[in-house]
């Protein structure tokens, strides 16, 4: 069995009430334990004790993130989480340095971590249509939400020594957020956890 830690970043704030990311964490956590998984999670939303944290990072196998996406960001509370999380984890099972040696300060950046052998996921939620991405004159250039927002992202787990699983992303959540969409966009990310995550079974 593996242990899975997941962070649900969907905070409340303003005409946010966080339910998709809370149903989307549900979803997670269900499927993972029907596949025999050891499952952990946080809420950003609730008070939490950053040293706690960390263990469950030195804990989990697989890392994942749920996050929303506010004015091209994750939330200001998912941000403290994870800037409090990771200072308490410098050497402490997340990373131990930078990865530079003073004697040749221009090579190695990024390669301190501490969590090689782990790996993360991480989903998103966009008001966004996918077609903002993808098409020609559209907002994003045809750049991504891996390329474009969530590069920083990633480059923070890789720091971490953390190896990526292709994630998942969910669009057009506000105009368009009927339940046959929801209910479509449910089944295709349980798919996508059974591609990249569950161990197929064995057939005699």
């Amino acid at each position: 069995m593996k242990n899975i830690f997941i962070i649900n970043g969907g905070q409340i704030f303003g005409h946010s009430g966080g339910l998709f990311n809370k149903s989307l964490t549900s979803w997670t956590k269900e499927a993972l334990l029907t596949h025999g998984f050891n499952v952990k999670v946080t809420d950003v939303n609730d008070a939490f004790d950053a040293l706690e944290e960390v263990e469950n990072f030195k804990w989990a196998d697989i890392i994942i993130y749920h996050s929303p996406i506010w004015w091209f960001q994750v939330p200001n509370r998912l941000k403290k989480y994870i800037d409090e999380v990771y200072t308490a984890g410098h050497n402490n099972g997340i990373y131990a340095h930078d990865g530079r040696s003073r004697k040749n300060p221009d090579i190695n950046y990024g390669t301190g971590g501490l969590m090689h052998g782990k790996k993360y996921l991480v989903t998103t939620s966009w008001n966004a249509p996918e077609t903002a991405f993808t098409l020609a004159g559209e907002f994003f250039d045809q750049r991504s939400v891996d390329d474009g927002i969530l590069f920083g992202f990633h480059k923070m787990n890789q720091f971490s020594g953390l190896e990526r699983i292709e994630g998942f992303h969910f669009h057009d959540l506000e105009k368009n957020a009927t339940e046959a969409r929801i209910q479509n966009y449910r089944n295709l990310y349980l798919q996508h956890l059974e591609q990249h995550l569950m161990t197929p079974k064995k057939t005699l």
